[in-house]
């Protein structure tokens, strides 16, 4: 395991990161992908395989800020593709924090036509804070969507802010519940 993880930090660290990636980020919606998002999304994975086992054996998980915040916002990257087909008039933001030392602010807003991550601001439509313990497991598929509603705050519009649940940030058969 040292080696191969050696041997792929060694791959990811030779590219440039703005050249285009081999493989797309398909879970955020894109065709093409700079490496840098794929590098990243190759930091989410064996991170959340991590948490798996972490999590399956009672071990304590890696939620320290310097390496779970960079997870949460490789994940966020894929909010406006998980609204894509979510109606709204433009200008209708939706703002998405996980609460914890290791989260963050992340808002999408509606343009003409597709939703696009935005810097945050004051003024939103719907808020929904999930708290850092969950966030990988709801974004990873990793915990049944009824459970998360219970564990998650919406504010403002529900209806808008309860989508959030549909983002999967990993490459992962959608039929489960």
């Amino acid at each position: 395991m040292s080696h191969a993880c050696r041997e792929s930090a060694l791959f990811h660290e030779s590219l440039d990161p703005f050249a285009p990636a081999v493989f797309a980020v398909s879970w955020a919606g894109q065709e093409r992908s700079l490496n840098w998002f794929d590098t990243a999304r190759e930091l989410t994975e064996r991170w959340h395989h991590q948490q798996h086992i972490r999590h399956a054996t009672g071990r304590p998980g890696l939620m320290i800020p310097e390496l779970y915040h960079p997870v949460l916002d490789c994940f966020m990257r894929g909010l406006p593709h998980a609204y894509r087909r979510v109606e709204a008039e433009p200008g209708t933001v939706v703002r998405v924090e996980v609460s914890g030392d290791c989260g963050g602010v992340w808002q999408i807003e509606k343009g003409a036509p597709d939703w696009v991550l935005v810097r945050p601001v004051d003024g939103w439509d719907s808020r929904i804070v999930v708290p850092q313990e969950i966030a990988w497991r709801v974004f990873t598929r990793g915990i049944p969507r009824a459970e998360a509603e219970m564990q998650v705050r919406i504010e403002g519009n529900q209806k808008l802010g309860i989508h959030v649940l549909q983002l999967t940030a990993i490459v992962a058969w959608l039929g489960l519940a």
